[in-house]
């Protein structure tokens, strides 16, 4: 045997191993094969290895959908979600089931992959395969395996350029093989002429508990405890991740909970939290290396230059989504064109990135399994992996996270509709992503002013009627600004009234008066005289005497705000509309309806002329016009314009939003007192089904809709049912009030009256 050789070496990267593709001559004549044989090295199987029974299904799913001529199965996803060890396993099964021939090749360079079927063909001796030309001996072995009866599998793992592995794809004629391919890649080349994509994505919640509590209890059973479920959902059930931390957890002797307080802590590095060092399984890559090892590639693929500021961008939002329409913002498109680098040659001045572009940029990462666009899911189209975005945050230069953070910010701002509550998924999902926005960029929101973001997300909780959720957000506010400014502070002092709001929407009342007649005296020691926070809180106080029905106290304040306003600002500004209509409102429950009354109708002229006729402000005016109607005896006109109101609410808010439930409540009431019982029967029934769901047993709307439900049973002759739901609202009213509460001398006076 003779043989001289060609020598070269290919580096693929950082943390890469170097490949040695040596062509050798060898002159063989042909022998004979022993089965069943392996070529290249299969990776053993991790520790705790979970065997994705429902992935697998799908891969033979996809398996059993192939044709004779043409099996393959493409796992595709990111860094780190386990696709070698699942081709791995379909390997050792092979071997392990008697397969004749399995063939393992790295395929990050398609050289590779031709080298190491070129001696394949010499090993099986493949006709034509002679050991002096790689590529002709590559194609022997491929026309070996179309026609060969032996049974064969051939693994091509981390395939990195599809375009050039066209014509190096293994094929059986006669159905005796099949190929399985992993990838990084959303590539269209890797799909066609019979390759099927499967998908793989992280562990399960269950798989991931299952693996850390195995691979904890073979060696140290004392790290586990009830952290298991946070801890394995704070590693975004990442496999990679899960093996890293369990070989960090036995080194340092951490408990779950202990492993997940220093993983929490986002001054800590991934570096230090899942240190090369903790490789136990061999992956062979630091966690960062692998989760951003294709950004690089990105970054060159057109439109060049958007693939890292894009990945940054998107890593300060939610991982579980943010809407496509992001990408289509001055605000990103912006940021974009400034932070593309310079072109090669130096030139200055670059074209702006383009709507378009910004699409373009989504499709590039996508593509290189950085992050995961579907613009099927509308609100969450564009999700990133959580430990993907913090390695992206830890790479971000810090001069650059202040105007990113504001850049994503002005971009919530910029695709926030007004009203939001049209669009409840919407808005949802952008207060859900302002909320990772602030966590991830410490004090960028404030300094130097803090941005309208945060002050539409609280109230966007209040829109929501998500009361309790808005009084928390106001509060962390609260802290935040205290910290940063100080407390005497313009900003401090605004986010304390909005706090105050807060609380007063939730019913807090007494809580809400306290905290912001504290402010007001704040304000006005610190700020000048008529300045219009001043005002603005004064209105707002007077506003919450009004829910307390302290309105003697309420109606001296307004009256002045609204002389002051209208003489400031004219009769029309929506502020001095806003007084109008706060004062009206006090005249109503303070028995002066027909006082109300004119006050109402210019407010709900002045809200349709600049809003609109559907705008919930609009809507609330009509509300309470409707309402003063009912308070004089107007009760046809009352019934008509609070049904109109009911329909428009349903449009614009939905059948079941607070204010809507209210107003359908308003309309029962109004036919009650119109003696149509009958007809406020099934209104009462629809919200006590809603306010039983949405809201606790004895929440007070829901007793009071239940009082008013047994009243209407009695009215329409409906006795035992009047009855049954007359005491079980006694019983509630004394737990939750007290046996001498007004509610509930009312209500046993009630059931007594029914059951004579």
């Amino acid at each position: 045997m003779g043989a001289g050789r060609d020598v070269s070496y290919n580096a693929i990267g950082a943390d890469s191993t170097v490949i040695d593709n040596r062509q050798t001559h060898v002159h063989l004549a042909a022998h004979e094969v022993s089965w069943p044989l392996q070529v290249g090295t299969i990776p053993s199987l991790a520790t705790a290895f979970q065997p994705r029974d429902s992935l697998r299904n799908e891969v033979n799913a996809a398996r059993a959908c192939g044709s004779a001529a043409v099996l393959t199965q493409v796992l595709s996803g990111g860094g780190g979600v386990g696709k070698s060890q699942l081709a791995a396993a379909y390997a050792a099964e092979a071997l392990h089931d008697g397969t004749d021939f399995v063939l393992w090749a790295t395929a990050v360079e398609v050289q590779q992959v031709i080298t190491l079927y070129a001696q394949a063909a010499v090993l099986v001796s493949a006709p034509g395969a002679t050991g002096d030309d790689p590529e002709g001996d590559a194609r022997a072995l491929l026309a070996w395996l179309a026609t060969t009866g032996q049974r064969w599998l051939v693994v091509l793992d981390d395939i990195a350029d599809p375009t050039g592995m066209s014509g190096w794809w293994p094929a059986s004629r006669i159905g005796t093989g099949w190929v399985l391919a992993t990838t990084r890649l959303h590539d269209a080349n890797l799909t066609g002429s019979g390759r099927r994509r499967v998908h793989v994505d992280v562990y399960t919640p269950e798989e991931a508990n299952a693996y850390l509590r195995t691979r904890l209890s073979d060696e140290a059973e004392h790290l586990i405890d009830d952290a298991v479920d946070d801890l394995t959902a704070a590693l975004g059930h990442l496999p990679l991740a899960l093996g890293h931390a369990a070989a960090y957890m036995l080194n340092q002797d951490l408990t779950c909970a202990e492993y997940l307080a220093k993983f929490s802590d986002h001054t800590r590095s991934l570096e230090q939290l899942l240190p090369e060092t903790a490789d136990a399984e061999g992956y062979g890559r630091q966690i960062i290396t692998t989760l951003l090892l294709s950004l690089d590639a990105a970054q060159q693929a057109e439109p060049a230059g958007l693939a890292r500021p894009a990945l940054e961008l998107a890593a300060l939002l939610d991982p579980a989504g943010h809407p496509l329409s992001v990408w289509k913002t001055p605000a990103v498109l912006s940021y974009l064109t400034e932070h593309r680098p310079l072109p090669p040659d130096g030139g200055r001045g670059q074209d702006a990135v383009t709507a378009e572009q910004g699409g373009a940029v989504l499709r590039v990462l996508h593509r290189y399994a950085l992050i995961n666009s579907d613009r099927r899911k509308e609100n969450r189209a564009v999700r990133i992996h959580a430990l993907t975005a913090r390695a992206a945050r830890q790479g971000t230069p810090a001069s650059a996270s202040p105007h990113l953070a504001r850049a994503a910010a002005d971009a919530l701002l910029q695709i926030w509709p007004a009203p939001d509550q049209p669009h409840p998924d919407l808005a949802a999902a952008l207060r859900s992503n302002a909320d990772h926005l602030q966590h991830h960029t410490g004090d960028a929101l404030w300094l130097p002013h803090s941005h309208p973001v945060l002050q539409q997300a609280g109230k966007s909780l209040a829109d929501a009627g998500l009361d309790s959720a808005a009084v928390e957000y106001w509060k962390k506010l609260a802290v935040a600004s205290h910290r940063i400014h100080g407390d005497n502070h313009r900003e401090t002092l605004l986010v304390r009234v909005n706090l105050a709001t807060a609380l007063y929407e939730a019913r807090r009342t007494d809580e809400a008066i306290s905290l912001l007649q504290d402010v007001l005296r704040d304000q006005e020691r610190v700020l000048e005289t008529g300045h219009p926070d001043v005002t603005n809180a004064r209105a707002n106080l007077a506003a919450f005497y009004q829910q307390a029905g302290r309105h003697h106290e309420a109606i001296p304040i307004q009256e002045m705000i609204f002389a002051e306003r209208k003489s400031i600002l004219g009769s029309q500004h929506l502020l001095t509309l806003l007084i109008q209509s706060n004062l009206a409102a006090s005249y109503g429950q303070a028995g002066r309806a027909g006082e109300a009354i004119p006050l109402q109708k210019v407010v709900l002229a002045g809200r349709k002329r600049s809003l609109g006729h559907t705008h919930p402000e609009t809507l609330t005016a009509r509300n309470n016009l409707a309402m003063s109607y009912g308070e004089v005896g107007r009760l046809d006109e009352a019934i008509k314009l609070i049904k109109e109101v009911l329909d428009d609410r349903i449009g614009v808010l939905g059948s079941r939003h607070p204010h809507t439930i209210s107003t359908r409540t308003t309309l029962a009431l109004f036919y009650s007192r119109a003696g149509q019982f009958h007809e406020a029967v099934p209104l009462l029934e629809s919200v006590l089904a809603d306010q039983e769901q949405d809201l606790e047993s004895r929440h007070p709307h829901t007793l009071a809709t239940r009082n008013n439900l047994a009243v209407s049973y009695w009215k329409v002759g409906r006795t035992k049912e009047a009855i049954a739901l007359a005491e079980k609202v006694l019983r509630d009213y004394e737990r939750s009030l007290g046996a001498l509460h007004p509610y509930t001398l009312n209500a046993r006076k009630n059931f007594e009256s029914y059951r004579k």
